[in-house]
Formats: C-alpha cells, structure tokens, sequence
C-alpha cells in the first residue's frame, strides 16, 4: 500500500505557497504522494490554486514523491495543453507525476457557468477522444485524429514523458455507474466514488473483480481509496482491509483553511 495527500485546491484560501509547504513537509515524512483536487471554480466566495502550477513548484522542491491531479475533467480541456502539462511536469519531476482524469463533479461550477458543455453523453464522448489523443501525441510519432469533437493533423509533440510509454493514468468514476470502470480497465489505475460521496470496503471489492473481470489482471493496476484517519490503529484498520481488496493507493482528504492541522498530521506519517 502506498499513501498520499489529497487536498482540495480550494483549501487553505488557494494559497499555493501553503501547498507547496504541505508537500515537502509530506516527502520528508514518508508519504508516497502528493495529489491536488482540478476545480476552476467552486463557489463565488472561494480562492482556488491552479493545480498545475502548483504541481510544477512542487516538482522542482522535492525528489521522491509522486505527484498528480485528482482529478482533471479533461472534457473542459484542451487535450494538446494537457499534454505539453503532463510531459512538462514529467520531466520536471524526474518521472513522478500521475495524470488523474473524469468527466467532472459540478456541471454548473466547472462547466455550465462558463459556457461549457454540461451534457454527461458529450462530456464522456470527448474524455475517450481526449484519452486516445494524449496517448497518441505522448508517442513522440507523426500523429493524426479525427473523431466527433476533436480533429488533428499530423503533428509530433516532444519531447516525450520520461515515464514510458507515457505517465499513468487513472480514471475516476461514480460507483456503481459501470462505464467509467471499463474506461478506468484500458488504463493504468481506478479512483472510485460513491454517489453519496462514501465507498464502503464491499464497494471497493466490487470495482476491483468488475476492473479485473474487463481487464483480465490488476497487475500494475492502481485502485485509490479515500478518507480520513484517525491516528489509531484500530479504528483505521479498514485502511490494511482495503489492501487485501486490491486497493493500492490510500490518500488522505485533506479539506478547509486549517493549515497548522494539514502540517501536524502530515508531519505525524502516514497511518
């Protein structure tokens, strides 16, 4: 089981230099990973960090812990902007980063306010199309796509990630809605979601045999579970339950402006 912090971008008044502190206090403390939330926009009285440029401070102050965005709604995305980010970002890192991608929680915050496509069907249609064009434009060859929202003539984008043959990928997606989970099957790693906002640990074994079922194997497979510790053994032991489902990555939510609270627990390691 690997570990991590997942924080909003619009916690701690969108204040990137706190991010960036919460980062390398997290790899001085063991944690595997440090993964920021993609919102544009979540309510009219909230400051947001852009995640991206946040991600790129982080990639050059620290060495070893992996890093990404959970998630990024690819669909209000250019995918040749995302994939300069994800190359950039890659090398920058030395290898480290992680792309996380979904349709998007909020249709009126991320989308509708800004004249943006709300319908789900299109929004799941360009993510596929987006998909194939990262990959093709990560593959360093002459590349070309035409499908029913994007059209590209040949290009080569470099240089490559140094990851090959591209940075990870995981997909997220709404449990038990299936189709993000075939999606999530193609790629390299699942980030589950219950309706309600809670997965609980049958969930979790249900994503992973649907995953393997589509897949054939979770072999180099990611499966994230979210949540909030509580600094006792016992109590946290759904934690190492969810290991043995298939779980390989758990992330802590970290929400609100309470800085000094995100430090200690950082601090203190993972559960």
């Amino acid at each position: 089981m690997k570990y991590g912090v997942y924080i909003s971008n619009y916690a701690l008044q969108g204040d990137p230099n706190k991010f960036l502190e919460l980062a390398v206090a997290a790899e001085n403390a063991g944690w595997d990973g440090f993964f920021i939330w993609d919102h544009n926009y979540a309510g009219k009285d909230l400051s947001i960090a852009d995640p991206w440029i946040t991600l790129a401070a982080i990639a050059a102050r620290t060495e070893k812990i992996r890093i990404g965005t959970t998630v990024t709604p690819l669909p209000r995305r250019r995918p040749q902007v995302v994939a300069r980010e994800v190359a950039t970002l890659d090398i920058l890192s030395k290898g480290r980063f992680i792309l996380g991608v979904g349709l998007g929680g909020s249709s009126d915050n991320d989308y509708g306010r800004f004249g943006e496509d709300t319908d789900l069907k299109a929004r799941a249609e360009k993510l596929d199309e987006c998909l194939a064009i990262l990959e093709g434009l990560w593959s360093g060859k002459p590349f070309s796509f035409s499908g029913k929202h994007y059209t590209i003539d040949e290009v080569t984008f470099n240089p490559r990630s140094i990851q090959r043959p591209r940075a990870p990928i995981w997909c997220a997606g709404t449990w038990p809605i299936k189709a993000p989970f075939r999606r999530a099957a193609r790629y390299d790693g699942v980030f589950p979601l219950g309706e309600d906002g809670n997965m609980e640990l049958d969930d979790y074994a249900d994503v992973a045999n649907y995953v393997k079922k589509h897949r054939g194997s979770l072999k180099d497979f990611d499966m994230v579970i979210i949540g909030v510790s509580t600094g006792d053994p016992e109590k946290d032991s759904w934690i190492d339950e969810s290991e043995a489902l298939g779980c390989t990555w758990y992330v802590e939510v970290m929400m609100g402006d309470d800085f000094d609270k995100f430090f200690e627990r950082i601090v203190k390691g993972h559960p």
